[in-house]
Formats: C-alpha cells, structure tokens, sequence
C-alpha cells in the first residue's frame, strides 16, 4: 500500500473549505484542539472533526430510506434516485464495516451538495487515516473525477497528525451487468480498493470490471496506470489481477 509523504500542514485554503461545508451545513465550525500540542484548527483532531462533520452533512442532506426524492417520477428521475440509493448503499457499507474492524472508526460524510469526501476512517493506534471515495455500479467502468480525487488529498493532508494517511478509491461492481436500457444478466461481485499516489497530479481515475486502470484526460485520451492495491481491515471481494 502506498503511503503518504508528510506535509507541511494544512493551507489555508483547505481549512477554509472545510469551515465553508459547515456553514453551508448550517453548523458552526468548531474550535478543536490539535492534541497534546494544543494547536487548534491548524491541527485539526480528526475523530473531532469527522464526528462534527458527519453532523453537518447528515444536517444538509436530508433523506429517507433509499435516499433523496426524486423532483418527479419520471424515468430519468427513478434512474437518478436508484443510483444515488447505490451509492449510499456502498458508502454506507464501507463505513459500517470499517467500524467494525477492530481499532478503526469510520464516518460516512458524502453529500451532494457539500464537498466532502464520501468516508473518512480513522485507527487512533498506529495513527492511521483513510479518506474514501466510494463508487459503485452495474456498467463494465466506474470512474473518480479528477476533483474529487484532488478533494480525497487535500483531507489527507488536513490531518497531519496522522502519519500514515491514504486517499484510496473503492470500487464496487454489483453482481449483475447492464446489457441495455432495463435489461441486466448476471455476474460476480469484484470490489477493488485503490490508493492514489498523492505525488500524481489529480486526474479523472477509471477502474474497469476485470481490474484494468487508467487516467482519462480531458482531451478523452487514455493513460495506463498501476496503482497500489489497498488492504482493507476486513473481508473483501477485491480481486488480485
């Protein structure tokens, strides 16, 4: 797995982000402190954080069981709301089995309308953080725009009291196939977890059904690229290609 390199500390643009998801939330930002060294929100005590972030996403993004209404029931509407209930579904998922990983406590903090990455892990022993974006899917490729990998980044580097952080793309393929407009044949499940080289530049990510990888520029051109496999904490469908 790869690791990533210690930074200077948070910018203040990141912080600034963070602070603005609160008040679009409608939650005040709250004063932490950055532990023994009493630093404030420069260091940002990440269980604090998360646990006040879930918060103020769970407050702006109110749901019922299978997620947001859709504005109408048409076609395009059902679609929309059975892929947001998809991904909920994996975030939730992810979170909830991470939890139960010992030593490891996980958020799920992804909303539509807030910038906030989908998962955010923590394991206080061994100082070990992961922040998750989570994509799911019944296609042959699912893939991670460039912004939102950029955005799994920057909260790696917000929590530099952790000296192992990990921004991983986690990937699940559902154990059936769209082969046309509602029509879908069975397949198996495959999982695969990503760590993204923080020394990369951000860009749009894609992950296809038999473990191929690439980068798409914006030109739609594609670029092979290896990434490190991602050991979860708990069982897994992730195939080994």
């Amino acid at each position: 797995m790869g690791r990533l390199g210690a930074p200077d500390g948070p910018q203040a643009g990141d912080r600034a982000a963070v602070r603005d998801a609160f008040r679009r939330a409608g939650r005040p930002m709250p004063v932490l402190e950055g532990g023994a060294g009493g630093r404030g929100d420069a260091g940002m005590d990440a269980g604090a954080l998360a646990a006040a972030a879930a918060a103020a996403a769970a407050a702006a993004a109110p749901q019922g069981a299978d997620g947001p209404a859709p504005d109408s029931p048409s076609a395009a509407s059902i679609a929309s709301r059975t892929r947001r209930r998809r991904g909920y579904a994996w975030e939730d998922s992810l979170a909830k089995r991470l939890s139960a990983s010992a030593g490891w406590t996980a958020f799920r903090l992804g909303s539509p309308s807030i910038g906030l990455p989908d998962v955010l892990a923590v394991r206080s022993r061994g100082r070990s953080l992961m922040v998750i974006e989570a994509k799911s899917g019944t296609g042959s490729s699912l893939s991670v725009p460039a912004e939102q990998v950029e955005r799994c980044v920057k909260w790696t580097r917000i929590f530099d009291a952790y000296a192992d952080r990990r921004a991983v793309l986690a990937f699940k393929f559902l154990s059936k196939r769209r082969v046309g407009t509602a029509s879908y044949e069975g397949r198996r499940l495959r999982e695969f977890y990503k760590v993204w080289n923080p020394r990369r530049r951000p860009a749009e990510f894609v992950c296809t059904y038999d473990g191929r990888t690439y980068l798409r520029g914006r030109d739609g051109r594609r670029r092979a690229v290896d990434l490190d496999d991602c050991q979860m904490p708990f069982r897994t469908a992730q195939v080994r290609i």
